[in-house]
């Protein structure tokens, strides 16, 4: 689970990465933005990481974007 540190323009979100597959999530609110290459089951288990653990990942947007 990453962020890159050159889309600060864009709303909140994360990347998720597994096998060679990749999803893309807004966090506010949490919701799917693009996915390429993950099955059903790993969108499922990241989709749910992702709304466990929403409040620290937003955090950690706005401490590194300044926002």
């Amino acid at each position: 689970m990453f962020f890159f540190s050159d889309e600060g323009w864009e709303p909140p979100h994360v990347h998720v990465e597994r096998g060679g597959g990749v999803v893309k999530y807004w966090l506010s609110p949490v919701a799917m933005a693009y996915y390429r290459g993950m099955t059903f089951m790993e969108l499922r288990r990241s989709m749910r990481l992702v709304e466990e653990h929403r409040e620290y990942l937003l955090e950690r947007w706005h401490d590194y974007f300044g926002t």
